[in-house]
């Protein structure tokens, strides 16, 4: 008959045991890096200290700790967005002085940036003379909708008739068309500064069709809608 000795260890107050090899700094930010905690991993030492001083309970440094990093992990989400939607600068609405534009409504603006009409994928014309701030309030309502964690997409109105011609002409038009529909607000700039070929007008018009009633598109211009004809050479798909 074989038997087995048994070894028992209480470990009842006894300490805190550690199972790895290292000091328990080094595993706690071993753990925070393999669950991807960086805030945690960056903040929970100070945020002892505070806690120590506030008297806070365990279960307030540990929420505190994770609110932290949730603020953080949407901070980084955002930014990434705002750096992927290719914004001309940034600008806000705060930035914005309504009472040296006094022909722009404010209150339109301000409910536009509520972006209540990307719900309903309702496009915006911005129309005026140039330096009268129509990029600056692009600009400011997109901003508010990546912070809403929505996908945007600035661009000049050159620039993307550009890729769609080269789109177009490498037999990739489709793919691109389609990974265009799917960004929820497509800002185009300065339509209006170029006139457009009939190749050129006839791609415009395919891309708008495809995000037509799917996602909004707002579309800053410095001529008036009925001269729109003159940049399309094409008064049907001008108006269409």
């Amino acid at each position: 008959m074989i038997t087995q000795n048994k070894k028992t260890t209480n470990l009842r107050n006894s300490g805190p045991v550690s199972l790895e090899n290292g000091s328990l700094k080094a595993n706690i930010e071993s753990y925070c890096k393999l669950l991807s905690l960086s805030s945690v991993a960056t903040n929970y030492e100070s945020a002892a200290l505070d806690a120590a001083k506030a008297k806070l309970s365990y279960q307030d440094y540990l929420y505190k700790l994770l609110q932290q990093q949730i603020i953080d992990r949407v901070d980084r989400s955002v930014n990434a967005r705002i750096k992927k939607a290719g914004f001309k600068y940034l600008a806000t609405l705060e930035e914005f002085d309504f009472s040296f534009q006094p022909q722009i409504d404010e209150k339109l603006i301000r409910e536009l940036a509520t972006l209540s009409f990307l719900d309903s994928a309702t496009n915006i014309l911005l129309l005026g003379a140039p330096g009268v701030g129509k990029t600056h309030l692009s600009i400011a309502i997109g901003l508010e909708a990546t912070k809403q964690r929505r996908r945007v997409k600035f661009i000049n109105a050159e620039d993307l008739t550009n890729e769609l011609i080269a789109a177009n002409r490498s037999n990739t038009l489709t793919d691109y068309l389609e990974s265009m529909s799917r960004v929820e607000l497509l800002i185009i700039d300065e339509i209006g500064y170029l006139e457009l070929s009939k190749e050129t007008s006839s791609l415009f018009f395919r891309l708008i069709s495809k995000r037509y009633e799917k996602a909004s598109t707002i579309i800053t211009s410095n001529k008036e809608f009925q001269e729109w004809g003159s940049i399309f050479n094409d008064d049907v798909i001008a108006t269409a």
